[in-house]
């Protein structure tokens, strides 16, 4: 199970090429993010520096976009998730996770973590990552978003890291060609989405490789949250 991801890694201009990532208020907001987290996604909770949310991109309908932040780990009724709920496997979208699966995300990211390696695409490319999404009462008192990292079974160098259980599971990434029919409102979460995002992430899923990461910044980030 993925538990980490970032954007940059905190050193660097980030990478911006996703809808609606580089319009001008979204670009300050993922800027500020990142230099508060230097770059990296962790599981939620409030830390010495505040809630650790994280930056999302959702389908507004008629192929409009937004950038918001949400809470990493699934919440029901309001509040985290008592189960394990950071992350949620594809193959059982329609079954377990059948009601936040109607509203989807992808989360934004050049890099993951996995079997204490990182990964990413051989040219560093920016990649959308699939995710469902569900309401959460907001520290202010007023409405929230939270969300779960929708994963698959491991394969190319990926499937190399196998977890205790003997299985290999990775994000489930998207290709740029379904981020909009992901993203769209409009769009029922059924069986045939879950089929068709396992078959289009098959080719980028294999590009994933071991890269190293950069050096530590002087500055250490506040710590990994992996379960609560």
């Amino acid at each position: 199970m993925c538990a980490g991801y970032g954007l940059g890694g905190g050193r660097g201009p980030l990478p911006l090429d996703l809808e609606p990532m580089s319009e001008q208020g979204n670009r300050v907001l993922l800027e500020e993010w990142a230099r508060q987290w230097l770059g990296k996604a962790n599981t939620t909770r409030r830390q010495k520096r505040g809630v650790n949310l994280n930056p999302i991109i959702l389908g507004e309908g008629g192929g409009a976009r937004s950038l918001e932040l949400a809470w990493w780990w699934l919440h029901v009724g309001g509040e985290p998730a008592k189960f394990s709920a950071f992350n949620s496997r594809d193959d059982a979208l329609v079954s377990k996770w059948r009601k936040p699966f109607q509203h989807r995300a992808l989360i934004p990211a050049d890099w993951y973590s996995e079997g204490g390696k990182r990964w990413a695409l051989p040219d560093g490319q920016l990649f959308g990552i699939a995710a469902i999404v569900a309401p959460r009462a907001a520290d202010d008192g007023g409405e929230g978003l939270s969300y779960s990292m929708v994963t698959r079974h491991g394969v190319g160098e990926a499937s190399t890291v196998v977890s205790s259980r003997g299985e290999s599971r990775m994000p489930l990434v998207l290709p740029r060609e379904l981020h909009d029919e992901w993203l769209d409102p409009d769009r029922p979460g059924d069986a045939e989405l879950v089929e068709r995002a396992q078959l289009v992430s098959e080719e980028i899923s294999r590009a994933m490789t071991v890269v190293e990461p950069p050096a530590e910044p002087e500055e250490k980030p506040a710590a990994e949250a992996t379960l609560f």
